[in-house]
């Protein structure tokens, strides 16, 4: 019992590890300023429960469209007013037709929406109308730059309710209500940590490109927006049916769904009143202050609540503005993400971000199960693997029982920021070669020691991150999270090679310069010293390499910084040719050390220590391991 206990402890520490903040910090837009941060940082409120690190993070908040809100009640009106028809803008309402640049008519269908947002919607339309002031004046913009009407505006309005949190029955999304393929067509990034649909300008450019394309096509408003709702292929269909290209003939008929007939009527309703408020009794309206932001590049896996921390911004506001993240961080399959943050907050942030420091707690919550759960179902909701639920609750039978209680354990990341000057412990790690949180897909064949000389990482510590009991089993399919230490490695399929079948692949990493954790890294150049390197090979153990060049096992440790005798396949270690290393010795930075500090106090040039120690600029973090060659006294 004593022994599980242990290697339970060591699976979540192994797990939480992954969980630090890292990345790399903002680049500013004007000047080049770049930090590196040392490992993905995962925002996690207080009560988020226990994933994949990769997954784990909540979608962002979804919302049913209030415009869908009163769908049916619409419809059951709709049809007691009876037979469509074109109508005409009367004279009491001339005004409001000559202010908007949107085709007005009325007819009875419009009367019944203006009536329906002054009475039985009221309350809605005018939250609607507070929200317009925060988007109206960039959609308007961008309609204006692409020639269309600026009262297009309100169609945002009627589909969303200037919500970007927006998700309806049919699964659209955003303000602008896409679905995936055709949000896809668009250029908007749709997958598990980005969705552009909920990026206003984003979303809203997509937007304008599909109106004026239906404009094209169309000629007609009216059908134009018709078409946004029901798709371009229904409307060219019912122009087809019915030989008539005019919106209110074909509202006459019953191929379109009363949902696409309600959309024209419903929007003109929109624009008169939005227009005209107070002539409609919306009076005393708050307009909320327009989208204002500016962009800074952060690193991947930045997390949202340690920028909100960092720049003293409420987490909502920073989330608002950011509610295409649906993860709460930057995506990882970019090096840098434009990220928005309040005007104002850029600078701050450059400065800041460093000093945030993540600390995870680890806790446990209850599950009772319920009849018919089985430990794999509870897993699955709670994101975990059989292992940490056993262990969890010290069970020797994967067999559950109604009523049972089950430890879960979740975790909580609280975020601090240091006394300025303080760099974040996270960062102790962050040096020239720091490495990357990746996925890796298993592929038939494939094993642990394989991917271990591959990813030049050791076999224990992949099965450390990945809760593997057995190195010797993992299947086909199986993601595994790996950490390996450099950002140039890039995976690719090729066909395996002698294979009779083209379906059989492998995975191949790539790497400029892949180095091993162990090495030494930047001594090959440096003059005067007589070093090679030794690529281990399979079978080769640290006395074997040592009698075969003359040197000691303790030597050998020293000068690659081993712990201990364990070295693996694909490892690269830093020998000696002369008798004596000369004057070889490392120096640890601390906090506010220079590199100009560092080589005026070992008498050496700046040049000489970025040469020995392959650095591409000038950036320390307190921590880090700096090779020094000394230079004696005359």
């Amino acid at each position: 019992m004593f022994g599980d206990r242990i290697f339970f402890r060591v699976v979540i520490s192994s797990i939480i590890l992954l969980m630090v903040l890292g990345g790399c910090a903002p680049q500013g837009k004007s000047a080049k300023r770049h930090l590196t941060l040392p490992k993905p940082q995962f925002g996690r409120s207080s009560d988020a429960e226990w994933r994949d690190p990769v997954m784990a993070a909540a979608p962002a908040a979804a919302e049913i469209p209030e415009p869908e809100l009163t769908f049916d009640q619409e419809l059951k009106d709709l049809k007691q007013l009876g037979q469509w028809e074109e109508g005409a803008p009367p004279q009491d309402i001339a005004e409001d037709v000559a202010a908007s640049d949107f085709p007005i008519t009325i007819n009875r269908q419009v009367e019944y929406y203006l009536d329906f947002f002054q009475n039985k919607h009221r309350r809605p339309f005018a939250k609607w109308l507070a929200r317009s002031g925060r988007y109206r004046p960039m959609i308007e913009k961008q309609l204006r730059e692409a020639g269309l009407p600026r009262d297009l505006a309100y169609l945002a309005m009627i589909e969303s309710g200037y919500n970007t949190r927006a998700y309806s029955k049919a699964k659209a999304v955003g303000l602008w209500q896409f679905i995936k393929p055709t949000g896809r067509n668009y250029d908007l990034a749709i997958n598990s940590y980005v969705d552009e649909r909920r990026d206003a300008e984003k979303s809203t450019r997509a937007a304008v490109a599909y109106l004026s394309g239906l404009y094209q096509e169309f000629g007609s408003w009216y059908l134009a927006v018709a078409a946004y709702n029901a798709g371009e292929g229904k409307i060219r269909r019912a122009i087809s049916k019915y030989n008539t290209t005019n919106f209110w003939e074909l509202a006459q008929g019953s191929y379109l769904r009363l949902e696409t007939k309600k959309y024209v009527p419903k929007l003109i309703a929109a624009i008169l009143i939005a227009k005209a408020p107070e002539k409609y009794g919306f009076h005393d309206i708050s307009y909320a202050e327009p989208l204002a932001y500016e962009t800074v590049e952060v690193p991947r896996w930045t997390a949202l609540k340690a920028v909100a921390l960092a720049t003293d911004v409420d987490f909502d506001e920073l989330r608002e503005l950011n509610r295409e993240l649906t993860m709460q961080f930057t995506p990882p399959h970019k090096t840098v993400y434009p990220l928005k943050v309040p005007a104002g907050k850029g600078d701050l942030l450059l400065a800041n971000l460093p000093r945030v420091h993540a600390t995870v707690n680890t806790s446990f919550k209850t599950h009772i199960v319920r009849a018919g759960e089985s430990i794999d179902s509870v897993c699955r909701r709670y994101g975990l693997t059989r292992t940490i639920i056993l262990k969890s609750n010290n069970l020797r039978s994967a067999r559950l029982q109604p009523g049972q209680r089950l430890r879960i354990p979740f975790h909580a990341t609280n975020y601090e920021l240091l006394p300025e000057g303080v760099v974040a412990p996270s960062f102790a790690m962050a040096d020239g070669n720091s490495g990357d949180f990746i996925l890796h897909k298993v592929h038939p064949g494939e094993t642990i020691s394989g991917l271990a000389t591959l990813y030049n990482v050791p076999s224990h510590m992949i099965a450390g991150w990945n809760n593997i009991k057995n190195i010797s089993r993992i299947r086909a399919g199986q993601q595994l999270a790996l950490y390996v230490r450099s950002p140039e490695i890039q995976v690719e399929e090729k066909k395996a090679a002698g294979r009779k079948t083209a379906a059989v692949k492998q995975i191949v990493a790539t790497a400029a310069k892949i180095q091993s954790s162990r090495a030494v890294a930047g001594v090959l150049e440096n003059p005067g010293m007589e070093v090679s390197y030794y690529q281990v090979r399979n079978g080769d153990s640290l006395w074997d390499i040592a009698r075969r060049f003359g040197h000691s096992t303790e030597d050998i440790r020293r000068w690659n910084n081993l712990d201990n005798d364990q070295i693996h396949p694909g490892d690269r270690l830093l020998l000696k040719e002369s008798a004596v290393l000369p004057n070889v010795t490392y120096y640890k930075v601390r906090g506010g050390d220079t590199l100009w500090t560092i080589a005026r106090k070992h008498n050496i040039s700046m040049e000489s220590i970025r040469k020995w120690n392959n650095l591409k600029n000038d950036v320390l973090h307190p921590g880090s391991r700096l090779l020094i060659k000394l230079v004696k006294d005359a």
